[in-house]
């Protein structure tokens, strides 16, 4: 009998990582595989990036508008409320036997709620993580609370899952499929990224991704420390993506649009997509801001990573991480040692800690043996660590 499984995305970023793994579960011929998507995904603001998912051929089986058009703390509340009573319909006409989700957003808590009530299995993508400087460390948690079945990136975060309370032999270390993409990703050339950006690529220079640090108030200070920096560097080009559909996301991507079209040598985009930031990856001089991407995928580029504030504090890090505080001085003096030959031969052999790039076989095959071949008992018992 074919099971049915409904994976998430609600963020550019989202799908990009769940590509493959939608792909490789779909030729799958035990499987039904239908796609959701929702939040940043079906925002005007975000750039509607479910086109992107479409444009690869992707079947969409739901869409389920949540976002309003103001991102305060209220109205992200307002947001998970509407997935809530969104997917909770939606669940009840499609009836999968598996939802499987990623990451710690609020957008991906609400609908885990739904799943749970509606007594769905959740299967949940990097759990045990910690970003102590945002909300996102608090849901991530509470995600894999609610999930039964646990992939993480490294072992270190394998054994914080079963610290919580999970059981050992539903969470698996697979890596971090950011590293598969990183590996396996067919490249535009620069001269096919420098049409795209419009910037002469043959200078230098940085990727940026800056998104809000949603337990500090400071959105538009830490925005313009991190343009100080930026404008401090002339000789170099930069390319600046857009910031998560957070709360201060919205003012954080109308500074840095703003601020491109005063600078010739700065390109913004709300949306690169996947293949076109790798490429720009590639062929970068670093990596400058708070993404997970500078200390996953960034380091199997052996290109340094300056990761700035406390967004990431708690992950681990390559060697080619450089961390600073959110002051124009502290990201310039960090751009400039990212720079210096005695840090980019410190690089040269840097090991990226997140796996080898052979994540997404390792998940599909738990997930069919899962479905296929287990019974699945949602009456969780907590497991205890000796001590």
């Amino acid at each position: 009998m074919r099971k049915k499984i409904i994976v998430l995305t609600a963020t550019r970023a989202e799908y990009g990582l769940l590509k493959n793994i939608i792909i490789s579960l779909g030729s799958v011929r035990e499987l039904d595989v239908e796609v959701a998507v929702t939040g940043a995904h079906l925002s005007l603001d975000c750039g509607m990036t479910y086109r992107e998912i479409e444009k690869d051929g992707i079947q969409i089986a739901k869409k389920i508008e949540i976002l309003l058009s103001s991102d305060t703390p209220a109205s992200i509340s307002k947001s998970m409320g509407l997935a809530m009573i969104g997917f909770a319909e939606y669940f009840e006409e499609s009836r999968p036997d598996a939802l499987l989700v990623l990451g710690d957003r609020y957008e991906t808590l609400a609908v885990c709620c739904a799943a749970m009530n509606a007594r769905i299995p959740i299967f949940h993508l990097y759990g045990g993580e910690t970003t102590e400087g945002a909300i996102d460390e608090a849901i991530r948690h509470s995600i894999t609370k609610m999930s039964y079945l646990h992939f993480t990136s490294t072992e270190e975060y394998r054994k914080r899952v079963i610290q919580l309370g999970e059981m050992p032999e539903r969470v698996f270390c697979v890596g971090a499929v950011g590293i598969e993409n990183a590996l396996s990703q067919t490249m535009f050339t620069k001269r096919e990224l420098a049409d795209k950006v419009k910037l002469d690529l043959a200078v230098p220079f940085g990727v940026v991704t800056f998104h809000p640090v949603t337990l500090e108030d400071s959105v538009e200070m830490q925005c313009r420390e991190v343009m100080k920096a930026i404008e401090y560097f002339k000789d170099y080009q930069f390319i600046i993506t857009g910031a998560n559909a957070d709360c201060g996301g919205n003012l954080m991507n109308k500074m840095f649009s703003a601020f491109a079209e005063q600078h010739q040598n700065v390109y913004f985009s709300l949306s690169l997509g996947m293949k076109a930031y790798l490429s720009a990856l590639s062929f970068a001089a670093f990596v400058l801001g708070n993404s997970s991407s500078g200390l996953m995928e960034a380091p199997s580029f052996k290109i340094p990573t300056i990761n700035v504030g406390n967004r990431q504090k708690g992950r681990i890090k390559a060697d080619s991480v450089i961390d600073c505080q959110t002051e124009s001085q502290d990201i310039i003096q960090a751009v400039k040692y990212a720079m210096s030959d005695s840090f980019k031969e410190h690089i040269v052999n840097c090991v990226n800690p997140y796996g080898d790039g052979n994540t997404t076989k390792k998940i599909v095959q738990i997930v069919k043996d899962e479905l296929m071949n287990k019974d699945m008992n949602l009456q969780k018992k907590f497991y205890d660590l000796s001590f």
